[in-house]
């Protein structure tokens, strides 16, 4: 083959390579064109990181948040509460329901309103919630720690799952932490790993405040979930969250009788009363399975009978609690 033949066949292979990348390459973008359509179309939505303010403020106290630790840990949870969407709207929708029954108590037991968050970040505002632990109720009480309260726990009756006695009860023992440590951040810290270890962690790291001794993670995330579930249910719109009136649960009245002996059947003496056995547990989860109440004490019980008229959802019965969380 002569040097002309053999330049024009390498000619011919440099044009073929050539075109063959030009033709490649127009392939690939035009894929990744369409791979980014498709995207923009099942994923139309920005994704945000979420400012960090340079302070919070929980119960009357300032945190500072300019601190980097303590930055860090607030971003972590408050990037949870608003991207975790199905439980937040779950939560304020549930807030509407128990809000205004918690927060006359700790008003009561001089405990700032602030600790509703509390209940929240305890059992997501479910009255009837169990740990795996058995902690019972929208407090989270263990059976002793209840009955050290002045909580009722028996086969019959459980009062952790009532709610405005285990409210008061979640009450004292947070107001008696923060006679102890002066501090209200450290007597929330104190509900969730118990007093004797902040206690022993402050002494031993010589420190006087949740913020600057070394706990467990539970306990560490646990104070910083408290404040970022006040800051999101507080401004659900600033975080994405939008619910109208018609979203929420209605509160269903009910009127109260008072049992101050035995009970033999309560299916029977809820029948007797107009209801049936599931919904007289329903308003009194405090009443325990089985059907008898012994009450050999002569204890005067306040059973909650809901009115008929209430029991199917009616929006103009609505009754919103905090105007922020409807917009």
């Amino acid at each position: 083959m002569n040097k002309k033949k053999i330049l024009y066949s390498l000619l011919l292979v440099t044009i073929v390579v050539v075109a063959l990348s030009i033709l490649s390459s127009s392939s690939f973008a035009e894929r990744n064109n369409a791979n980014q359509e498709l995207m923009q179309e099942f994923f139309p939505q920005r994704i945000y990181s979420i400012s960090i303010p340079l302070e919070y403020e929980f119960a009357g106290e300032i945190i500072d948040l300019r601190r980097h630790d303590l930055r860090e840990r607030f971003d972590r949870e408050l990037m949870a509460f608003t991207y975790m969407h199905s439980t937040t709207l779950l939560l304020i929708k549930r807030a509407n329901l128990y809000f205004p029954l918690i927060e006359p108590v700790l008003k009561a037991n001089n405990v700032p309103i602030d600790f509703r968050y509390l209940a929240v970040i305890e059992s997501h505002l479910n009255p009837r919630a169990v740990s795996p632990a058995n902690a019972v109720g929208i407090w989270q009480f263990l059976a002793d720690t209840a009955r050290e309260l002045g909580l009722e726990v028996t086969d019959q009756v459980d009062e952790r799952l009532h709610l405005e006695k285990s409210t008061a009860a979640a009450a004292r023992f947070l107001r008696r932490s923060y006679e102890i440590y002066g501090d209200w951040m450290t007597a929330a810290a104190s509900y969730n790993a118990g007093r004797r270890r902040i206690s022993e962690a402050l002494r031993a790291q010589g420190q006087d405040n949740i913020f600057d001794i070394f706990v467990n993670d539970e306990t560490s995330r646990y104070v910083f979930r408290l404040l970022a579930v006040k800051e999101v249910m507080s401004n659900p719109a600033k975080y994405g969250f939008h619910l109208q009136k018609e979203d929420f649960y209605h509160t269903v009245r009910t009127r109260e009788v008072e049992v101050s002996g035995s009970i033999e059947n309560w299916a029977e003496w809820a029948r007797g009363h107009g209801i049936s056995y599931v919904q007289l547990r329903y308003f009194n989860p405090w009443i325990r399975r089985g059907m008898r109440l012994d009450n050999r004490a002569r204890k005067t019980y306040r059973v909650q009978i809901p009115y008929l008229e209430d029991l199917y959802f009616d929006p103009e019965k609505i009754i919103i609690h905090n105007p922020a969380w409807v917009n």
